[in-house]
């Protein structure tokens, strides 16, 4: 069966799954294979469990005349190739987002602002990989005017894939730093991957939103066609902003080219966060939201999934940034933290994932950082932070500082939380 006529399967069934415990009535199921999985040998399972069809690559699996049975090379494949041909099918016009940090608060800022003007779908999650992509893709309908795209990566390549899939009109790299060196090998190496959709844009006439103050994006940006935004000095930029208080939570003014100032009192911690909130503003001015409606979008914007959430315990202030870590991105949450006026601050910090081979220089550097801002209280969690100098508490892992919680809970603290997913930080929220 080729892509076209398993298209006409899908338009009759336009729902599909790759979870045998997950199978809407009439849905399609595809049988991805992983490292201790098959998919194949939980087809049949499948249908009992109410799919219509079942995508399958190994023929032993195939019931021979049952013609609810798909057999074809690689399920991976044709799965990300349907997403293609239902993407070119509707021709719904896409942004694009990839970079190192912030590209989800970024995706959902972005969509956010245009919901105020446009029927929306956009990546729910994080389903940014080779698989959660072409599922975003194919839960469009022609109901939706545009679709906001997050495409994540840790090997050089993915990118590439991934934009050859969502066929982007648009596209923003956030920012490019130091994460997933284990993949990456080094920031030159992730800079490469990330200009992937640059490459894509510039050789299909796309339209790149770039940060003007970003010195390693415009190097490979040449030759695209660029809507700036960034700081509030340059008048040509569409969308230009400064901060006017971030303590804890984020306020600033922004305003296109040397227009009138509009200011925007935001729920996100951190000041890092103006470029995402610039980003979003200036991909609206764009496709043609009205500055107020742009404002009221960011104002409404609340964070979740433990990215740069404020929560106000019966005990203390919390600041949950556990959902990812990396040295950019952790030096940055406590860079900010450093000016929130609180007289009694404390850092739970975990640690950073996939630096590979500069993981300990990495951790050493942030260890030296944490040292030189003399908290009141440091914790630090995980085996890299063990190995540092750190003057600081030490948890071998999240379970640790639970039992530590349970006998010496802190109280009236401003506490940072920031580690990578897999330390589980995100655990402590409800015992602080």
């Amino acid at each position: 069966m080729n892509i076209a006529e398993l298209y006409n399967i899908f338009t009759s069934h336009p729902t599909v799954t790759t979870d045998s415990r997950e199978c809407p009535e009439g849905s399609i199921f595809f049988a991805l294979k992983g490292a201790s999985f098959n998919g194949n040998a939980f087809a049949a399972k499948a249908l009992e469990q109410g799919c219509a069809y079942a995508v399958v690559d190994e023929a032993q699996y195939a019931v021979q005349g049952d013609s609810r049975y798909i057999l074809t090379d690689n399920c991976l494949d044709t799965l990300q190739q349907l997403a293609r041909h239902h993407r070119r099918t509707l021709g719904t016009k896409i942004v694009g987002v990839t970079g190192t940090n912030g590209k989800t608060t970024t995706k959902e800022l972005i969509a956010t602002v245009l919901a105020e003007k446009y029927n929306v779908l956009y990546t729910q999650g994080n389903f940014n990989n080779h698989i959660g992509v072409p599922k975003t893709l194919l839960r469009l309908t022609r109901e939706h005017q545009v679709a906001v795209v997050e495409m994540g990566a840790n090997h050089p390549g993915e990118i590439k894939t991934l934009t050859d899939i969502v066929e982007p009109d648009y596209g923003i790299i956030t920012n490019v730093g130091m994460a997933h060196l284990e993949g990456f090998g080094s920031l030159e190496g992730v800079l490469h991957t990330k200009g992937e959709l640059y490459d894509y844009l510039r050789s299909h006439n796309g339209t790149a939103f770039i940060h003007h103050d970003n010195k390693l994006l415009r190097g490979i940006a040449q030759g695209l066609h660029l809507v700036e935004y960034g700081s509030a000095d340059n008048a040509t930029l569409c969308a230009g902003g400064e901060v006017t208080a971030c303590n804890p939570l984020l306020s600033f003014r922004w305003r296109h080219g040397n227009g009138e100032w509009h200011h925007v009192d935001t729920h996100l911690i951190g000041s890092y966060n103006i470029s995402n909130m610039l980003a979003a503003a200036c991909i609206g001015l764009y496709m043609g939201v009205d500055m107020p409606q742009i404002d009221h979008a960011l104002a409404s914007y609340v964070p979740t999934n433990n990215r740069s959430e404020l929560v106000q315990t019966a005990h203390n202030r919390l600041i949950v940034d556990a959902y990812n870590a990396n040295p950019t991105s952790m030096k940055a949450a406590i860079d900010n933290f450093m000016l929130i006026d609180h007289p009694h601050k404390m850092v739970i910090l975990g640690d950073m994932k996939e630096l590979g081979a500069a993981s300990t220089e990495q951790h050493d550097k942030m260890a030296a950082l944490i040292d030189s801002c003399h908290f009141d209280e440091v914790w630090l969690v995980g085996s890299e932070f063990a190995k540092t100098s750190c003057h600081a508490r030490k948890f071998a892992d999240v379970e640790e500082v639970k039992a530590e919680i349970a006998r010496h809970a802190p109280h009236d603290r401003c506490i940072l939380v920031k580690g990578s997913n897999s330390t589980r930080l995100a655990q402590l929220k409800d015992l602080l």
